[in-house]
């Protein structure tokens, strides 16, 4: 039990374990971001490449072939990082790191707050309440 009393899931957790869980939920939360950066890149690339598929058409109909072979043959089939596609990386992220540190952060919450979530969070929301009740 803390030392306000309360018995609500994370109350008898100590300080240190409160900040571990914490930095655990943060590093989570962080991959996720980095996730959505992952994702914002994957369709910036997809839309670039269906311009570049675009102007290949234009350039063969108005007569540059030349530029529009350079298209067809270096740009569109090329990977964003060596020979891999935008969604290649998204799908090893997503299953490696994102996956594992999900996973992670469940067995960690798990085994220290019995599963509860947001127990820093939820310390703090009982803190500021009590003292705006007082």
């Amino acid at each position: 039990m803390d030392s306000d009393g309360d018995d609500r899931p994370g109350g008898d957790l100590s300080d240190a374990e409160v900040d571990a869980l914490h930095e655990v939920e943060l590093g989570v939360e962080w991959l996720h971001r980095a996730h959505g950066h992952l994702v914002q890149f994957h369709h910036a690339t997809g839309h670039a490449m269906d311009h570049f598929a675009d102007a290949e058409e234009g350039l063969r109909e108005a007569g540059y072939d030349d530029f529009a072979d350079r298209l067809r043959d270096d740009l569109l089939p090329r990977g964003a990082v060596g020979d891999r596609w935008t969604y290649d990386l998204l799908e090893t992220f997503q299953d490696g790191p994102l996956a594992d540190s999900e996973s992670f952060g469940a067995d960690a919450r798990e085994s220290v707050a019995d599963g509860e979530r947001h127990v820093a969070e939820r310390r703090q929301e009982r803190e500021w309440k009590g003292r705006a009740e007082k």
